[in-house]
């Protein structure tokens, strides 16, 4: 897989993933300087390139001057995610992804949920984005510090949950309104896809639904816009803000 941009690479190096080779465009940028001395720290081979090798090595073309290689995305188990929060020694907060195909979408999310504080994110592995180049570039980094669980079918990994009293939310345009629901204690929230929103079968396994209000003519908003709101929603709410 291939991680491109100042941030992203910064932030895997960072990180415990295992990075294979890095190539820079030498600059004089504290950013790029940065970079270099951390994979030199690492022991991670460091390759001088030119711009029309950066070039070529680019999926987007929006490598600002630094591309690393490295494994596939590792990665977590379900146990994993719900541990998380556990070590952590307070409720659980878990983002569960019904079919969001999109994977700007999904690497915005991940962003959201890094910010957040998330413990984790479970996502489908069938007509689902996976953690790919694109989604790790628009995570700006966040995707090397959340852990996230593919699993086979969602419906079951919420069966899970259940079983370990966490509260499962809907976000759904016909859900109550979030500000009216009570989002404390052990919560996943569900966000659904683009333009189909959360599926049926899992709406109904779902403890309840919450809406965003909605002032405009437009009567919704993109995946990973509603995912934010809500999560600080659930923060809010948790730190007692305006109670």
């Amino acid at each position: 897989m291939t991680v491109e941009g100042k941030n992203p690479v910064k932030e895997l190096l960072n990180s415990s993933a295992t990075i294979e080779k890095l190539y820079v465009i030498k600059a004089q940028d504290p950013q790029i300087s940065y970079i270099i001395a951390k994979a030199l720290e690492r022991k991670i081979k460091v390759i001088y390139a030119d711009k029309e090798l950066m070039a070529k090595l680019s999926p987007t073309g929006k490598h600002q001057g630094a591309l690393a290689v490295t494994t596939d995305f590792k990665y977590a188990e379900l146990q994993d995610v719900l541990d998380a929060a556990k070590q952590k020694g307070k409720p659980h907060f878990i983002l569960i992804l019904d079919g969001i195909e999109d994977p700007h979408n999904l690497g915005a999310i991940i962003r959201v949920a890094e910010c957040a504080g998330i413990d984790g994110i479970i996502i489908g592995k069938h007509r689902a984005a996976g953690v790919t180049d694109a989604a790790v570039k628009v995570s700006a980094g966040a995707s090397a510090h959340v852990l996230i669980a593919r699993v086979t079918n969602i419906n079951d990994a919420i069966r899970k949950l259940k079983d370990e009293f966490i509260n499962i939310v809907a976000a759904d345009m016909d859900g109550e309104p979030i500000y009216d629901a009570r989002l404390t204690g052990d919560v996943a929230l569900v966000i659904g896809g683009e333009g189909a929103g959360v599926r049926e079968l899992t709406k109904k396994l779902c403890d309840k639904s919450v809406s965003l209000p909605v002032f405009g003519k437009v009567n919704s908003l993109n995946a990973s816009a509603a995912c934010g709101i809500a999560a600080y929603e659930v923060i809010r709410q948790r730190r007692g803000v305006g109670a």
